[in-house]
């Protein structure tokens, strides 16, 4: 049998967006979620990945995007990114914070499509308060995580890699759930190795195989 081919992720267009879980697309076929800070870069990423700058919306106000942002990658919307709010930085009351941080957790707890997430952080501000709450609500998911140190291009090539090799070893005691890159949006640097590893947690599902009946 033949491999599947790779996602082409340029074929992404905007799916739905949900206030609320119960809102969220049909629970199949397989997603990756991106998160982030606010002014971690998660917008410019995934418009660099898809190749279309105006497919995430980049805002000015951090913070403004409240909304769990679905993209369909082909026919059938089995394939799907999915854009989580950032809201490190968000002037917003505090109760609606908790809100968020709440939904957040359901959804990485049972969304049962949900593959994989990839965290942005800012290689000049890496792990803070809220990327460390993320990775330790998907860790006990047993989900997957890579994380993108967004932005590398703001700095030179020693002391980008020497923020690598530290955030790797601060998350060392996750073990393989969680692996670091360095990546940046303007350039694309990162871009090819981030492709490889989108690839591997959504282009089996268009094989996944149907469901069993009891019939003979």
């Amino acid at each position: 049998m033949s491999s599947s081919p790779a996602v082409n992720y340029r074929r992404a267009s905007y799916l739905k967006s949900a206030p609320k879980l119960d809102q969220c697309p049909e629970d199949s076929g397989a997603e990756v979620a991106f998160a982030g800070r606010s002014n971690a870069g998660k917008s410019s990423a995934i418009n660099r990945l898809t190749g279309n700058g105006k497919l995430a919306r980049t805002s000015k106000t951090p913070g403004r995007t409240q909304l769990i942002n679905f993209f369909t990658l082909g026919p059938g919307d089995r394939q799907r990114i999915v854009d989580l709010p950032g809201y490190g930085f968000a002037k917003v009351p505090l109760a609606v914070k908790r809100e968020w941080a709440k939904n957040l957790e359901t959804y990485f707890q049972h969304r049962q499509s949900l593959r994989g997430m990839v965290l942005m952080m800012d290689i000049r501000h890496p792990l803070t308060d809220f990327d460390t709450t993320m990775i330790e609500w998907a860790s006990q998911a047993a989900m997957p995580i890579r994380i993108l140190l967004t932005k590398c291009d703001k700095l030179k090539r020693g002391p980008a890699t020497n923020t690598l090799m530290s955030v790797r070893k601060q998350l060392q005691s996750y073990g393989a759930l969680v692996s670091v890159q360095v990546f940046s949006a303007t350039k694309g640097d990162g871009l090819q190795e981030l492709i490889e590893q989108l690839d591997i947690w959504l282009e089996h599902v268009e094989d996944e195989p149907p469901i069993e009946t009891d019939e003979d």
